[in-house]
């Protein structure tokens, strides 16, 4: 049976929700919004979803919207909330995960969607965090995802890369310098859990607070992920394959969750050419 790499990717974010966890998401994320029904129709039936700062908890809609905020995501809601009862959540610590992404990610999760270049030179404007800046100190663990790993070479030959040694600008925190640099800022979230790209998936070294590589994907070598990442992560003497779909997983996201295929709208056109088997 085969599978694509934008499934296996949205069915490893929803492996990381637990059954019981309260889940949010902000705007502009389909494969964390496709994560998060897949979780709840599988292996976490017991999580409780908020479809986005709409606010609708446990949705059923008929289908998933290109927008995670339409309004077809409060069909079915067992209730509405206002975003600023969600960022409560948040402070009280009962908020277990949230997805995070960013245009740049450094080494200690934290995330810049704010500006590129300085605060005095800058060069690309990035659409900000929206309630990033809060939230990535508030919940008691996040997810940061991207599709966007592989180095890119500009029109002048310069190297672009998305996992970079230190962000521009911290939009939202993770474990900000490493080590215990994060408690000393008196944050009381937990910070960034895991980090999944279309390349592999990193967690964080304890010590350090540095990316630790965890697994590759079937197609993907370790040389692979240290050519396409700007700094030199952590790497344990063995570093296994990020396990496949289970054919319950692919056909309740198929027929289910994403018939539509919301969760293919982040990816490069090339990277979804990508297919492995069972």
């Amino acid at each position: 049976m085969e599978y694509t790499i934008d499934e296996l990717m949205a069915v490893t974010m929803a492996r990381l929700i637990k059954d019981g966890d309260v889940v949010f998401h902000g705007v502009a994320s389909p494969l964390p919004m496709v994560a998060s029904r897949l979780a709840k129709l599988t292996h976490a039936p017991n999580s409780v979803y908020f479809a986005g700062t709409g606010g609708a908890m446990n949705p059923t809609p008929p289908f998933l919207p290109t927008m995670t905020q339409d309004a077809v995501l409060f069909e079915g809601a067992e209730a509405i909330l206002t975003v600023d009862y969600i960022f409560n959540l948040a402070a009280r610590g009962e908020m277990d995960v949230m997805y995070f992404s960013g245009g740049q990610i450094d080494k200690y999760g934290n995330l810049n969607n704010s500006l590129i270049g300085g605060i005095d030179d800058i060069k690309v404007k990035l659409p900000g965090g929206a309630g990033g800046a809060n939230l990535s100190c508030e919940v008691n663990k996040f997810i940061i995802w991207t599709t966007r790993h592989r180095k890119r070479v500009s029109s002048s030959g310069r190297e672009i890369y998305t996992l970079v040694d230190k962000v521009d600008f911290i939009t939202s925190t993770g474990f900000y310098q490493g080590g215990d640099s994060r408690e000393k800022l008196g944050i009381h979230g937990g910070g960034p859990y895991k980090v999944v790209t279309e390349l592999c998936v990193f967690g964080f070294d304890e010590k350090s607070k540095i990316m630790k590589l965890e697994t590759v994907h079937p197609d993907v070598t370790v040389e692979d992920i240290l050519e396409n990442t700007m700094f030199t992560p952590v790497v344990p003497d063995e570093v296994g394959v990020t396990s496949h779909p289970t054919e319950e997983e692919l056909e309740i996201l198929r027929n289910e969750v994403d018939p539509t295929g919301i969760r293919k709208l982040e990816f490069p056109k090339d990277e979804l050419k990508r297919k492995f088997e069972i």
